[in-house]
């Protein structure tokens, strides 16, 4: 996360670049509460598949309940030539989003009683 936004803070930032490190954030605040619940999961990064396999008193499942945004430009980032160029602001929504899910789940987390360092 904090890739994208020291990118963000420091234009002129290549977009696709901090769409990927925002679905890279989401996608690594999920799976570390798969693992805490014990729920195996595919080696995917369809970030609503994940999201989906958490039990429902996760706040990230109502809170974000579309992340299909997120997932699009991991595509994106590694096939640039199959898709659209994010825009400046679809990279700074999408840093937003992300940063949104990793603060849902570092929230589950501590009131799950989990000591983690916020950093």
């Amino acid at each position: 996360m904090k890739a994208a936004e020291n990118m963000i803070q420091h234009p002129p930032f290549v977009t696709r670049h901090v769409c990927n490190f925002a679905q890279q954030s989401a996608e690594k605040a999920l799976k570390p509460a798969l693992i805490l619940e014990q729920v195996d999961f595919p080696k995917s990064h369809d970030l609503d598949a994940l999201r989906n396999l958490l039990p429902d008193n996760w706040q990230v499942k109502q809170q974000y309940p579309q992340l299909r945004e997120l997932t699009n430009w991991i595509i994106e980032s590694r096939y640039p030539l199959h898709g659209d160029h994010p825009t400046e602001e679809e990279a700074i929504d999408s840093a937003s989003l992300a940063q949104g899910v990793w603060q849902s789940i570092y929230q589950d987390l501590l009131s799950r009683g989990c000591l983690i360092e916020h950093q």
